[in-house]
């Protein structure tokens, strides 16, 4: 059985590293391969693909998808962008609490793919307005040493007409300057695609292998008592997501615009025109958008109310509500229900303010009174079904689910069990640097996989490692789901960094530099996290009971 399972999990793990069949087919092996095999029903398996988690995720991306179509994001970006300043490193600073922000909720690769753009246009404005300022000062210092020149030297008419005709040229700027203006294009659009692979990691539903994670918990310890939810999971990867976004931040500054601190960060300076220029461009894309619609702070209502209900279901210091208002709802409500309920409200509550004039037909005019009589009372909802198809992104939904029966079959085979009892030996190593050669060797292996594929395969083989030497699982598992989102060195490694690289503005190298620091500074943050906080939140240092049943 154990040779048999694992036979499968390899031949998935070959065809997800190379992809030489599409990620969301390979999830698809275990429905064939388990049943045929004798590992797993088709029963058991198939239920694994829309479990709990599953719905978790789609109700999630539902309520992200409204966000996206009605702009909401956008107007978000805009206004802390105006707040923050337009320095180039405040800017900068700007951009990746954004995008950190936003990829906290929505997906990493829409939040990227919206603010790439926006970077873009404020630095081609920079660009153009400080091309223009450089042009008008050397066009008044020419006119200048002209006069100067035929004061002084009349006789030598040669020499005033070499200046005077002196050729302004297409970019007047030394290349000094153009190489500076590169580093800065380079930076600023580095920062956007790694604070979205920062900023995912935040929220339990911010990236896949937090949703990995969770689903993982509940099928191999049914009995874990919750122990990572919405309210926890935020608790301990919020405080380390802000430490690594503000750590990534100082070395991109260090890295491509030098530690200035008068010039980036605009110490006691007025703004130059080149700031000017892109303040503008916000406030033009600023107003494009127009006064906030009904529509819009309906979404922003719905994805407030989301919010809190996700805190204050089971906030772990206080009775949640799910336990409050509902006999039994501490077992029977997960995250998933408030998920999917404000997700259906998006397709029930209208996107334009009823008209209550509509009731009152006009007598007068038969004609008319017929058209408003034809008119629809309310107009139509928040959120499409053919919207939401379009944008689902189905692939990842399917990948979660090939991972659960993974992770689902390698327990029940005895899989798992033969691999813990292969690594006892590991219990005389400290816990401390356990994790931290997880982390190194997830933050490596992601690079070249999709990283909901990386935590997938390696969860289930460290939970049943942390078993075998009696360490808390969660102590191993937390550091191995963080560090499957640190892909930072290579385009191919995460959609953000593909988006970012396909503008043109960086190298493979470019990318392989910075992301070898920021993958650095990830190991550095997460260790110090399970070690601190971690450690105190979930009770890292003793081997609960909930692990101990599923091993007996």
């Amino acid at each position: 059985q154990e040779a048999k399972c694992a036979y499968v999990i390899i031949i998935m793990a070959v065809y997800w590293c190379t992809e030489v069949i599409p990620l969301a087919v390979t999830s698809l092996i275990p429905v064939v391969f388990f049943p045929l095999l004798g590992v797993r029903s088709s029963k058991s398996v198939c239920l694994q693909y829309l479990n709990d988690t599953c719905m978790l995720f789609v109700g999630g991306l539902i309520v992200a998808i409204s966000v996206e179509q009605w702009n909401l994001h956008k107007r978000i970006a805009l206004k802390v962008l105006l707040v923050l300043g337009v320095k180039p490193g405040l800017l900068m600073l700007g951009f990746m609490i954004v995008t950190a922000f936003l990829s906290m909720w929505i997906s990493n690769t829409a939040t990227t793919a919206m603010m790439v753009p926006i970077v873009q246009a404020v630095l081609d404005q920079m660009d153009s307005t400080e091309c223009d300022v450089t042009m008008m000062e050397e066009a008044t210092g020419q006119t200048n040493s002209v006069a100067e020149l035929e004061e002084k030297n009349a006789s030598d008419p040669d020499s005033a007409c070499v200046v005077g005709n002196g050729q302004v040229p297409d970019d007047p700027r030394s290349s000094q300057e153009k190489a500076t203006r590169k580093r800065i294009y380079k930076g600023m659009t580095l920062c956007v695609c790694y604070a979205a692979s920062i900023g995912g990691t935040a929220t339990l539903t911010g990236t896949g292998p937090n949703v990995v994670l969770k689903g993982q918990m509940n099928q191999l310890y049914p009995n874990n008592n919750d122990v990572v939810n919405f309210a926890s999971w935020f608790g301990f990867a919020f405080p380390n997501m802000v430490l690594m976004l503000i750590l990534a931040w100082l070395w991109l500054q260090c890295f491509f615009m030098g530690l200035d601190l008068k010039k980036s960060w605009g110490c006691g300076t007025e703004r130059s025109a080149k700031e000017k220029a892109a303040y503008r461009v916000l406030k033009a894309e600023m107003k494009k958008l127009g006064p906030i619609t009904y529509a819009e702070s309906n979404v922003l209502l719905l994805f407030i109310l989301l919010v809190l209900l996700w805190f204050s279901r089971h906030p772990g210091f206080v009775k949640g509500w799910a336990t409050v208002l509902f006999p039994r709802g501490e077992k029977f409500i997960t995250d998933s229900a408030p998920a999917v309920f404000v997700s259906l409200l998006l397709f029930i509550l209208p996107a334009n303010k009823p008209k209550l004039q509509d009731w009152k037909l006009s007598t007068s005019d038969p004609e008319k009174s017929e058209e408003d009589f034809k008119k629809p009372f309310l107009s139509s909802p928040l959120l499409d079904w053919n919207v939401v198809q379009r944008k689902m992104p189905w692939t990842i939904v399917l990948l979660l689910g090939g991972g659960f029966a993974l992770a689902d079959a390698s327990a029940n085979s005895g899989l798992s069990a033969w691999l813990g009892h292969q690594m006892t030996p590991l219990g005389s190593i400290p816990p401390w640097a356990i994790a931290t050669v997880i982390s190194l060797t997830i933050a490596v292996f992601t690079e070249c996989t999709s990283n909901v594929a990386t935590a997938t395969l390696f969860l289930p083989v460290f939970s049943s490692m942390a078993e075998s030497v009696k360490v808390n699982p969660l102590y191993v598992m937390l550091p191995g789901t963080l560090s499957s989102s640190f892909a930072f060195m290579l385009p191919v490694a995460t959609p953000p960094n593909a988006i970012a690289f396909s503008y043109g503005h960086i190298r493979v190298l470019d990318m392989v530099k910075t992301g070898i620091v920021m993958n650095i500074i990830g190991i550095f943050c997460v260790t110090l996290a399970i070690n601190t906080w971690g450690r105190l939140m979930f009770d890292l240092d003793t081997f609960p009971t909930w692990a101990n049943q599923t091993s007996n």
